[in-house]
């Protein structure tokens, strides 16, 4: 019997581990978030763009495709506050031209205006949503390209 169990364990995680990442997995855990910051439950988008866009996803659905799941981490400390979205499409993402424009508009690139960035791979867009110099963002993008690399 506990030779099932042990073949059934080790099945489910190597099953686990080839089916790729989930949306859990790119989020910063208790661990590595800083103790200076607080964890609100609500959006703190920096830009109207990216709320909207977490918000309304099933607006933009007929041209990025489905979307399987989303989910966002908020934080605040004093100086730094904002949201990371998360997004595991049913597809590989493919919308990056249309996010540009909605994000940016004609300079197509970060500003202090308009500061959201974001990592698309594969079927999964992360969008953060915090000034630029974000000590919070910055530990985030580390660990989310680390993780889709």
């Amino acid at each position: 019997m506990h030779k099932i169990i042990l073949a059934v364990t080790i099945l489910t995680l190597i099953s686990t581990l080839s089916f790729g990442q989930t949306i859990d997995s790119l989020k910063l855990s208790d661990t590595e978030i800083p103790s200076d910051y607080s964890r609100p439950s609500k959006i703190l988008c920096k830009t109207v763009h990216s709320a909207s866009f977490y918000e309304q996803t099933d607006v933009y659905s007929t041209f990025l495709g489905s979307i399987v799941k989303k989910d966002f981490q908020s934080f605040d400390k004093k100086g730094d506050k904002g949201s990371i979205l998360y997004f595991e499409f049913e597809k590989d993402f493919t919308g990056e031209a249309f996010l540009n424009g909605l994000l940016w508009g004609q300079p197509g690139k970060p500003t202090k205006q308009k500061p959201d960035e974001y990592y698309a791979k594969g079927k999964f867009l992360i969008i953060w949503s915090f000034d630029l110099d974000s000590e919070i963002k910055m530990l985030s993008k580390t660990k989310v390209q680390s993780v889709l690399r």
